[in-house]
């Protein structure tokens, strides 16, 4: 049984990484400034009420060292996204590129072998997705986290892994630029008209794909600073559009806006050489399973028929 801090581990993905995790009976501690356990009951069910919290800012220093404190590994979530970089892109720079080295500071500090930290596809630019070429603030962040893990291990011996996941979805995807395929699962099921706010083709990966490799890295013996992509396969939104309808037939869905300023085919990385096999969900298997998460949901917080009083 391994202790494994998950900084940002409040939202969607850090839900997701806590299910995996608890499930193989590890115990797990999250440092977010927030304390609402929301999002990750809805994910992560009973396992999330038994988490260590700690409540603390990624850019504290101190209390990131603390929370650390006797932790086998660190999964570093916590990051600003695209939209928050550009309306501050020096407050992005010391959530995004500060608190890493942060994260990788209290690991030395307190002895721990390898961290995990999410970068993003972002590091790509539009027209490029093997050769890093940002065109973000985030994604010029990212890409520095990554050259600075480089660093740590060259300096430090602190082994890492970055991945860098296209556009995530799945149950549970509440924000950022590339929410839209999750939340339209959501509208849909409600019976609510939804535009996914973006346009042209992007590789999509499931949300517990990305889950299985953060799990996989925080406990894997590994040496040196690698980074892989998280790939699940590029689609167009007609093709969403029409995998949404096919589990709700009467979905009123559609989209609009730019395309996303990242690479919409991203050259796949294998890991499995240092995790083991990687997970593969179809598009349409990771859509039923948003639809169902949120049927279930909806299910669960409508009165029941038979439960309703008589009238006189």
């Amino acid at each position: 049984m391994s202790r494994v801090l998950i900084t940002g581990g409040a939202g969607f993905l850090g839900g997701w990484i806590l299910r995996e995790l608890a499930g193989q009976g590890h115990v797990i501690r999250i440092f977010d400034r927030s304390t609402d356990r929301r999002i990750l009951r809805q994910i992560a069910g009973a396992a999330a009420e038994p988490v260590e919290w700690v409540q603390g800012d990624i850019t504290d220093a101190a209390a990131l060292r603390e929370a650390a404190r006797d932790c086998d590994a660190i999964i570093h979530l916590a990051a600003l996204l695209t939209p928050a970089c550009r309306d501050n892109p020096v407050l992005g720079a010391q959530v995004n590129l500060i608190g890493t080295l942060n994260v990788f500071a209290a690991a030395k500090a307190q002895g721990i072998p390898r961290v995990v930290h999410a970068s993003s596809a972002a590091v790509f630019g539009p027209d490029d997705g093997a050769v890093p070429h940002p065109v973000t603030h985030y994604g010029a962040f990212k890409l520095a986290c990554e050259a600075s893990a480089r660093a740590w291990w060259l300096d430090e011996g602190i082994a890492s892994i970055g991945f860098r996941p296209t556009v995530v979805y799945g149950p549970g995807r509440e924000t950022g630029l590339t929410a839209g395929p999750t939340l339209a699962c959501r509208e849909a099921v409600a019976g609510r008209p939804y535009t996914i706010g973006y346009s042209g083709p992007q590789d999509l990966v499931f949300v517990g794909d990305v889950a299985g490799a953060f799990a996989a890295a925080a406990l894997a013996p590994y040496e040196g600073a690698h980074v892989f992509p998280l790939t699940g396969g590029t689609v167009d939104l007609p093709e969403i559009v029409a995998a949404i309808r096919s589990e709700i037939p009467d979905a009123r869905i559609d989209f609009s806006g730019p395309e996303v300023p990242m690479a919409p085919e991203v050259r796949p990385v294998s890991f499995e050489h240092l995790l083991g096999p990687a997970r593969r969900t179809p598009l349409a298997e990771g859509i039923a399973r948003t639809v169902a998460h949120y049927r279930a949901a909806a299910e669960a917080v409508s009165p029941r028929a038979d439960s309703a009083g008589s009238s006189p």
